[in-house]
């Protein structure tokens, strides 16, 4: 693991807040150069701390209107792999976590409407043999979203 000082958690602060931030800008603004930036930046891709960039998408602005939660309670906890590879190919799933307590997995859904998330439950979701049974949580707003602060 790479320990980061003052400088690299400024640097990741502006990337997670814009992934486009010229380094000579950052550079000016930290009072050092740009080579040092790049030289910081290329330590914490290598370390893996930093994974790429990509763009954000307002799913909503899409079409996207529901957003939901599945808990899912398998028959079998040797069926994870297995329900894992099949949660996969639905395009809707667009987290799935292994956790503890109540569900063995607990699944982000978004589709663009009621209707759709009934269909994507009734003939995707509940019809992979494996799962014993799941619980729909609603999101009705998401008023915190953020990237983890460095």
């Amino acid at each position: 693991m790479l320990n980061l000082d003052d400088l690299d958690k400024k640097i990741l602060t502006v990337l997670v807040k814009d992934a486009r931030t010229p380094y000579a800008e950052m550079a000016k603004n930290f009072g050092v150069s740009p080579g040092t930036i790049h030289v910081r930046v290329e330590k914490m891709r290598q370390s893996g701390i930093i994974q790429g960039t990509k763009i954000k998408i307002d799913a909503q602005r899409l079409g996207y209107d529901v957003c939901c939660f599945i808990g899912i309670i398998l028959k079998s906890a040797k069926d994870y792999d297995k329900v894992i590879q099949q949660l996969e190919r639905i395009n809707e799933v667009v987290e799935a976590y292994y956790t503890t307590g109540n569900y063995s997995i607990f699944i982000k859904v978004m589709t663009h409407t009621i209707a759709e998330l009934h269909s994507v439950l009734s003939s995707k979701i509940q019809l992979i043999e494996e799962i014993q049974s799941t619980e729909t949580l609603i999101s009705m707003q998401n008023p915190i979203l953020r990237d983890i602060q460095p």
